[in-house]
């Protein structure tokens, strides 16, 4: 079984009479005209592939879904919404995308819609899942800058540069992390404040870590190697403990764009 993943980015204005639709769907389509508010929608397909072309579903036709019978979805509610000088608020978002998955899961063939997901900004997104509409999915993105240096104490020296190779350099060596903490919580009782959340993340675990020497200045790495598998436990750890308005669901921590490690705990 594979499961597929495509993004469709599109935009709103909602104080136009007219959508302007555009021509370039990598930046987002409908375009939006001046000042619009940008969206991207993440669908996820589970099938298995066809043999006679190799797709779960061909993309084209995931665009083409979307596009005629979603973002009229989006485009009617939020523009609604704006007139009416009302805010679109979390619990907004999930009915939208519960709205949305009725009318287009059957569009797909042989898949199966599992996931959607909206992204409010480019570190910011709120998602549902087939297994259990009735919970929502709230993920946000933090970057931190810290030093490590991965090295055994029960190993010999030269065992830990076998092992570790260059991250063993004596003096350290750094990177900019992202991490990813994503909560869950009841579609009912989906609404809390963001800047809250935000600040028990910063608290609690970013101002740990933010410009420090890992193995050094964090009482939890000094016996236990600073690996990204281990900061992501870690971070779990002291931030399970910390949200009370929402289930943690998962963390992921990158240390690069080509490196990360999820826990859930």
């Amino acid at each position: 079984m594979h499961k597929l993943s495509r993004q469709i980015r599109f935009s709103v204005n909602p104080f136009l009479a007219e959508t302007a639709v555009g021509d370039n769907s990598y930046s987002s389509k409908p375009c939006g005209e001046g000042l619009a508010l940008y969206f991207a929608l993440w669908v996820e397909l589970q099938a298995q592939v066809d043999p006679d072309t190799g797709f779960v579903v061909n993309v084209v036709e995931i665009d083409k879904v979307i596009r005629k019978s979603a973002i009229g979805v989006f485009t009617d509610r939020v523009t609604e919404h704006f007139r009416n000088g009302k805010h679109v608020s979390l619990t907004d978002m999930y009915g939208l995308l519960a709205e949305v998955w009725p009318v287009i899961t059957s569009g797909f063939g042989n898949a199966e819609l599992t996931k959607l997901g909206l992204e409010l900004n480019p570190s910011r997104k709120i998602s549902i899942e087939m297994g259990n509409k009735t919970m929502t999915y709230f993920s946000e993105k933090f970057e931190f800058a810290a030093m490590h240096k991965l090295w055994n104490k029960s190993f010999t020296d030269e065992k830990n540069f076998e092992v570790f190779g260059k991250c063993a350099n004596p003096s350290g060596h750094g990177h900019n992390y992202v991490i990813e903490v994503t909560i869950e919580k009841q579609s009912s009782e989906v609404f809390f404040q963001i800047g809250s959340f935000e600040k028990v993340v910063t608290k609690e675990f970013i101002d740990l870590v933010d410009h420090k020497n890992l193995n050094v200045d964090v009482t939890e790495f000094v016996d236990t190697i600073p690996t990204v598998e281990n900061i992501a436990v870690f971070a779990w750890d002291v931030l399970s403990k910390k949200i009370d308005f929402a289930r943690l669901s998962q963390v992921t921590v990158w240390e690069s764009d080509r490196t990360s490690c999820t826990y859930c705990g």
